[in-house]
Order: C-alpha cells, then structure tokens, then sequence
C-alpha cells in the first residue's frame, strides 16, 4: 500500500529534481509602469488605502521615480510598486507579460469597496465568481486591470488603516497575478518547478496555479493576442520571494542549470534579487525577504522621504528637482490642466513667487533644465515644456530642414500653439507674466526668440542660450521694455549667430545684455553665474 501511495504521488507531482518548492514562497512584490504620478499615488494610497512605504530613485535609471504601496511595514507579498514614466508613451497589454493585478480582501468587504467605488465615482465589475471568490474587477487612472478578491485566508500580518479605510476592509496583501503566455504548458513547468507553485484547478484556458503563501499566478493561454510592448499602463515583472541570499544563490544555480536567461544577481538595497524570463517572454524576479522596508527609515515614518540608490548619475539635490513631485492624498497639490504642450512644475520649498518657463534644446525634455536654473535661482518656480516636433524620435519645438535651415510654416505654428498655452498656464495655474522669465536652449531659445517676433507682447524677460536667428523673414515687433540676456559660446558652431540676433533684437528696442563663455554648444556652471548676475541687476 506504501509502495502504491507513494507511486501515485511521484506520478501527480510535478518533477522538483533540484528541489527548491521549499526555498521559494509565494509573491514578493509586481512591479508596473504608470504616466502620472499624482494619479497613482491618488488610486493606490488614497482610493485602494495602500499605504506608500518606500520612494526611491530609479536603480536602472537615477532620474525615474520609484513607489512602493504596501501594508503597515510593507511587507513582501504586500507590496506593487511603480516606476514613474511620468507622460511616457503607453505600452500594449499582451503576452510575454502580467496582463491582471490581484489584491486580496475580505470577502465580507465586497459591499464595502462597491460603496467606495460609487463614492469615488469609479467604475466596477462584478462581483464575479473566480475560482470560487468573489471579485471586483476595477482600472486604476493607466487602465491596469486591478481585482479585488475575497480571500478569507489571505491576510497580512500588519494591516494598514492609516488612509480612511477600516482595517477590516483594508487591503491584505497581493492575491496574485495572471501571466499572459503563448506557451502555457512550458509557463506553468517553470514556475512550478523553479518558484514551489503547485497546480490548483483550471478553469477554461487559466491554469491556477498556489503557493505555499497561499497566493495565486494564474497562467492564461494568449495564444492568438498580440505581443505585449513594454510602457505605461503595463507591467513590467512579477517578482516571488526567496527567505534569504542562499536560496537566492541556489535558484540561481538551478535556473542555469536549466538553460534559462537568468541575469546577474542584483543589490537592491532592501532586498537582493535576480531575473529570468519564463518560456513565454515574462519577466520575473526572485528577491530576499530581508533586509526590508525599514532598512533606512524607521516604520512611523515609511514612505516619507526620498532614497537614491548607490552611486546615482547625479546628486539627490538634482534629482528633487527632475523627478516628478506629487502629493499625498488630502495635502495640496498642482493640479495639472489639459494644455497643448507636456509640462512639468517644479516648486521648491520656499517659492519667492517667479516662475521660469523653460524650452529644452533638441533631445532634451521638459526636465532637462531644471537643475541648471534651479542652481541659478533656488527660489524659483520652474515650469518646464516639452516641445511637440520630433525628429528620429527626439523632441524639438519645430521641424529642421538641415542643420542651418528650418521650417518656417512650423515655426509660426509651433509658436502660436506655445503663445495660447503660456495664455492658457497664466489663467490655469494663477501665474504672475510680470514675474515670468523664460529661459530657452538652443533649439527651445530659437522658438523664444521668433516668439518675440511672432507674439510681441508675451515675453518680457528671457534667457537666450546658444541662439541663433531662424525666421528668415522677422515681421516688426516694438520690443520696448524686453529685457535679453544672450549667452554664446566661443567654439559653438551656432556661435557666430548671436551677434546678428543681439543687433536685431536691439534694434527692434530690447535691451541686450551678452555674453560669451569659452567653451562650446554644452551648458555649464558659466552661464549659471552669468544668469545669477543679470537676475541680480533685474531685480536692483
């Protein structure tokens, strides 16, 4: 009988031979992509009640914002976190990818989260049955598909009630995701046998896959959708969870063994980590429970303060200023308008009341200025604007023919768009155009100076960068009262310009002030103090 029992589970058991279902358990966190900040933070700390346990810079990428939204001490399995691609492209759910975000509840809760969906004015789902729960099926503000499922037994050891709503309806934890895949046989394999899931039930083309945590991946055969293409609105990975470094070595070594692309192992300050792609093209994570949340900052505290990883690109002090800022529920915010150009606001902690509006040069984007003018007035409120001309792919504020020639029809209309804007930002956010100073790069100073031109009466004070004329016929303009700070550079190619801009714009009645730094076309800690004293002597 022994002998029989034991035949019958060897044939029911999915092969282990490295035997690593005991060092893996379940979900550790499931990473997404979202546009807007401030729309995220609202969804999953204020609508969902997630508490926000952790911001940090980017580890791939210093200049991208990173939240985690957990329980009380963000604990692995309650933790989705967002990279910030803040007004980036939209990505395409589809296979190779996690196309459903489930979050567990009670399944006494279901009314309470109907109720607080009609009060927030979101649409809902359900309640359906899955597996035998019931579930709300929602869309947070990228159009992620997010379920709330009653899982009774699924609960987080630290509940956070911090955000209105009652611990007994709170978020748990994560319940788990579904894995969009083309080859859902050769899926499910490696996740049963690299991350200890075991087969569950199956319910037309979801395979339902457990793990010894209790949460789910369901494995969904997509053959037949399109690819999935990574940007907002999608998810980037799915990450489980290995309790220490030696289990991570050891999934590691197997994971090698068995062919797959894993990656090198990684340091991600509150947990190590590696990756691999599935079979069918998603990528996941394995991390270490420890060291934690709570490695850097103390619980009360979670969530409050920005971290940067080791050794950034650049400096904390420039990195508050390129991330995107955003606001806790309930606390005061920008709230941004629907205006013709992308834009970004910087406020600093004490604003002094100026606000600069500033214009990129070709490639660059509507925070790419901001640590420069922000190092020249601390005070100021920066506003930056992404130009709409692209070429290869690259942002521009209008069409270029050759390196010298440009498109004059762009030019006009690219200029009346970026007048009815600035009209549209002065009435919206409540912006003072006496205390407005515009500040323009290269390509973004070009438009600046046809603005003055084209628009007479809409700049009053501007900061020319590496300018050059490019209207090839400049209507009349009284620039009377236009106060000019052009700076050049003495090996710029663009250089030999600026003088016949400075005699035009003098000529038209602006007063000019120049200058000429050694260097090139690059900007640097010249021009910061060169725009320091000629703000100075604006305001004396």
């Amino acid at each position: 009988m022994t002998f029989i029992l034991a035949l019958i589970l060897a044939l029911t058991t999915p092969s282990n031979p490295s035997g690593l279902y005991s060092m893996v358990s379940g979900i550790h966190h499931v990473t997404l992509l979202t546009r807007k900040v401030q729309a995220n933070v609202d969804f999953y700390a204020g609508f969902l009640g997630m508490r926000l346990v952790k911001q940090t810079a980017g580890f791939e990428d210093a200049t991208q914002l990173h939240l985690f939204y957990g329980d009380t001490v963000g604990s692995p399995g309650s933790l989705v976190t967002f990279l910030v691609w803040e007004d980036g492209s939209p990505g395409r759910v589809g296979h190779s990818q996690i196309g459903e975000l489930s979050l567990a509840i009670d399944p006494a809760s279901i009314g309470y989260w109907l109720t607080r969906c009609m009060s927030f004015g979101l649409r809902s789902e359900g309640p359906a049955d899955e597996f035998g729960e019931p579930v709300l099926r929602l869309k947070d503000p990228d159009n992620i598909i997010v379920k709330l499922a009653g899982a009774r037994d699924l609960k987080s050891p630290a509940a956070w009630d911090g955000a209105g709503v009652p611990v007994e309806h709170a978020v748990q934890r994560v319940r788990g995701v579904t894995m969009l895949t083309e080859k859902p046989a050769e899926s499910r394999d490696f996740v049963e046998r690299h991350f200890g899931y075991r087969f569950q039930a199956n319910h037309g083309n979801i395979d339902r896959l457990v793990s010894q945590s209790g949460d789910i991946v369901d494995i969904r055969d997509a053959q037949g959708f399109w690819s999935g293409a990574p940007g907002t609105g999608t998810a980037d990975h799915v990450a489980f969870r290995a309790a220490d470094e030696k289990q991570l070595h050891k999934v590691h070594d197997a994971l090698k063994e068995d062919g797959a692309a894993a990656t090198n192992l990684h340091d991600r300050k509150y947990f190590e980590s590696l990756y691999a792609r599935e079979p069918g093209g998603t990528l996941i994570e394995l991390a270490t429970d420890k060291p934690g949340m709570t490695v850097d900052e103390p619980q009360p505290t979670l969530g409050t303060k920005l971290f940067v990883p080791k050794d950034p690109i650049t400096d904390l002090k420039d990195l508050k200023v390129l991330l995107p800022q955003f606001s806790m529920p309930g606390e005061p915010r920008v709230n941004y308008r629907d205006l013709p150009f992308v834009h970004r606001f910087y406020t600093p902690p004490d604003p002094d009341g100026s606000v600069f509006v500033l214009l990129h040069g070709s490639g660059g984007n509507e925070t790419t200025l901001m640590p420069l003018l922000h190092e020249a007035a601390p005070r100021a409120t920066l506003l930056g604007v992404r130009g709409r001309a692209t070429e290869e792919g690259i942002p521009r504020w209008y069409k270029r023919i050759t390196p010298f020639s440009f498109d004059q029809d762009d030019i006009k209309s690219e200029a009346e768009a970026f007048a009815a804007f600035i009209e549209g930002a002065v009435s919206s956010y409540g912006l003072d155009p006496k205390r407005i100073v515009y500040v323009g790069y290269s390509n973004g100073a070009n438009l600046l100076n046809s603005l003055l031109y084209l628009h007479p009466n809409l700049v009053h004070k501007a900061v020319l960068l590496r300018s050059m004329p490019v209207l090839k016929t400049f209507p009349h303009a009284d620039l009377k009262g236009t106060d000019l700070l052009v700076i050049s550079g003495k090996t710029d190619a663009y250089g030999k310009y600026a003088s016949e801009l400075e005699t035009r714009l003098k000529q038209s009645g602006a007063t000019v002030d120049s200058d000429v730094i050694s260097g090139g076309h690059d900007l640097g800690d010249a021009d910061v103090s060169i725009i320091q004293k000629w703000l100075s002597q604006q305001i004396n």
